[in-house]
């Protein structure tokens, strides 16, 4: 497939000007003049330069990777349908259909870019953190930096020790009965040539105690509704966790919550000053593409 410029150009300035700053969360403001959102805006939310972003609407630059064009098409919120109109005007054959992948939907999207004062994010059934609120950030650090066996929460339970430092060591031995039941219920659903087949397999021969915990064949263990996440500063937060699901794409939106009036909720009102300054970031893992 050769990349459309022209068509590409256009679409690209189509939908941002369809797209509006309330739609993705941005202030208006009262000199607002421009139709849509502006192109600086559009490239944060694709996280590229605006110089990069800017070339391709006037139909310029080098033909942009798989990967970027995915990046633009979540952060236009574009349906699947038009992530891969995008992809075909790009020179790039569309993902391939499925019910589980990385593409957030319009509607997901939206709900996540209105809670950017609540720690939020939008996981795949596998774990996967596909998306967060600026205070899940600060709350949990960057969990979409991982690449990939390690973009699964799952995966990194049992090989990397510091990814249960977020949470509560009482909460360990049941989150860890949690992973192992969800997996094996993915494993079931999707089948053996599954992705989740993979990563069981993987675990199977990396950790004795996925292993020791996989052979209890435990299934149906739920999360609780609260959860206790440990701090690095402002020490352990005791939150509600309120799950919306896309069955279509099988994510959820988590949304974290405290209880007005409790040392939590002060604890959380903080954390929205300090940011995500204080929050420590391991070396990006790099285990996969």
């Amino acid at each position: 497939m050769t990349i459309d410029r022209d068509g590409l150009a256009e679409f690209l300035r189509l939908r941002r000007e369809a797209l509006q700053p309330e739609d993705v969360g941005i202030p208006r403001g009262q000199r607002r003049r421009t139709s849509g959102l502006r192109r600086e805006e559009v490239a944060a939310l694709c996280h590229m330069s605006t110089d990069y972003y800017s070339r391709l609407e006037r139909a310029r630059g080098p033909q942009p990777s798989g990967q970027m064009i995915a990046s633009i098409a979540q952060g236009l919120h574009l349906s699947r349908v038009e992530r891969d109109h995008l992809f075909r005007l790009a020179g790039h054959q569309p993902p391939t259909q499925g019910t589980v992948g990385d593409h957030v939907s319009p509607g997901l999207m939206r709900i996540l870019d209105r809670l950017q004062d609540t720690p939020a994010e939008i996981v795949s059934e596998l774990g996967e953190t596909l998306r967060q609120t600026d205070l899940g950030v600060a709350l949990v650090g960057d969990l979409t930096r991982y690449s990939g066996n390690a973009r699964s929460i799952g995966y990194r339970w049992f090989t990397d020790p510091d990814s249960r430092l977020i949470y509560h060591p009482d909460d360990h031995a049941f989150l860890t009965r949690m992973w192992v039941s969800g997996l094996r219920e993915m494993v079931t659903m999707r089948g053996s040539g599954s992705r989740a087949a993979h990563l069981a397999e993987l675990l199977l021969e990396e950790s004795d105690e996925f292993r020791r915990t996989w052979n209890t064949h435990e299934v149906g263990v739920r999360p609780t509704e609260t959860k206790r996440f440990v701090h690095p500063e402002l020490g352990t937060l005791e939150l509600t966790c309120q799950t919306l699901l896309d069955p279509a794409q099988s994510h959820h939106l988590l949304v974290y919550t405290a209880t007005p009036g409790t040392e939590s909720h002060e604890k959380l009102q903080l954390l929205s000053v300090i940011g995500s300054q204080t929050i420590r970031v391991s070396p990006t893992p790099t285990d996969g593409p």
